[in-house]
């Protein structure tokens, strides 16, 4: 990690329910050292915190290269020969308004209408669903063995690949999970009987075609005090939600004393539809004030989460980097790129 002089991001090996990833932007040459300490430092408590009970590998740490695009979620159901996806969801895992804060398991997401979403074109979404099933197919080769079940593709627009494959997952995407399931019309029994059959090419998945839009509320102190977060009496007001035209789904909350009281995560995520993703965004915000603590603690949540300002923002960036993904693609330069790093000079990488 000291010799890589790049912005990483660093990840654990093992599955970690989420936690320890952290990217370092590592541009100043001047803050070299500093930004070295930074990487050790991390490295260390990934180690220590998520990687202890792993002792059947060596290399406990990813080192990924830092790419930089909006994020977008690939659910998929396969049976090992047929990869069914589900329509794109994009999470939000900032804490706070317009992604700014520390990264959170998901402060909320937005689907929809139809499979993909204002800044993923069609093109990019058959390419998106052609990645995961290369990686099924793969998965088979390399251990004889089908892949079957859900598998969760953590995509990203980028200008160095376009759709480009950040991590998987074996198992649905929270909150992303919330945005399709409700809107899901085939039966998830038969689909679940399919892929043990290995005949989900007899299934049509069929969805309502709607926009979704989810917003998780957690107490303050989440994400990196959870001690404070803990153990607040919480109150859902589900007839009022369901009123106002939302659904609730319980988080991190346990029972004490006949009562709600929040276990130190995200507490509920508030589900809401509508013909456009700002539609229903408006709809969950109205949801929002049913979900509250009986003490003085707070609550929060992410209100511009669906909007029209967030979206906008989406759009143009999404935009910039078809730009530059599509020169790279005509001119021979997907996959490769030439940096120039003071004290080293010219670097060329071909992945």
């Amino acid at each position: 990690i000291e010799e890589y002089a790049e912005s990483v991001a660093l990840k654990p090996a093992r599955q970690a329910g989420g936690k320890g990833v952290k990217v370092i932007a590592d541009l100043q040459a001047y803050l070299k050292k500093e930004k070295e300490e930074v990487k050790k430092k991390h490295v260390k408590s990934i180690v220590k915190e998520h990687m202890r009970p792993y002792t059947d590998i060596e290399d406990k740490i990813l080192i990924e290269q830092k790419v930089e695009g909006p994020e977008y979620t690939l659910q998929c159901f396969t049976d090992g020969r047929v990869v069914k996806p589900l329509p794109l969801v994009q999470d939000n895992k900032n804490a706070y308004e317009m992604d700014i804060g520390p990264e959170t398991g998901g402060m909320g997401s937005i689907s929809g209408p139809g499979v993909t979403l204002p800044f993923i074109s069609m093109e990019e979404y058959r390419e998106s669903v052609e990645i995961v099933q290369q990686t099924v197919r793969a998965i088979e080769r390399e251990t004889g063995e089908p892949y079957r079940g859900i598998i969760a593709g953590q995509m990203m627009l980028t200008a160095l690949w376009g759709p480009t494959i950040i991590e998987f997952y074996s198992r649905f995407g929270d909150p992303e999970a919330v945005n399709v399931l409700p809107i899901l019309e085939t039966d998830l029994v038969e689909i679940a009987e399919a892929i043990i059959s290995q005949s989900l090419n007899k299934v049509k998945l069929e969805f309502r075609d709607v926009a979704t839009v989810v917003k998780c509320i957690a107490p303050m102190g989440y994400p990196n005090r959870r001690d404070l977060a803990r153990g607040h009496p919480i109150v859902v007001e589900e007839d009022r939600i369901l009123e106002n035209g939302g659904r609730v789904f319980y988080g991190s909350i346990n029972s004490k004393n006949g009562g709600m009281i929040t276990g130190g995560s995200r507490a509920a995520e508030i589900f809401a539809e509508a013909e456009s993703i700002p539609k229903a965004s408006e709809i969950a915000e109205k949801c929002i004030s049913f979900v509250y603590l009986k003490d003085d603690w707070k609550l929060f949540h992410r209100s511009d989460i669906g909007s029209e300002v967030l979206l906008r923002e989406r759009v143009e960036i999404a935009e910039l980097i078809r730009e530059i993904y599509r020169y790279r693609r005509e001119k021979g330069l997907i996959g490769r790129q030439i940096d120039w790093i003071p004290g080293r000079g010219r670097i060329e990488y071909e992945f």
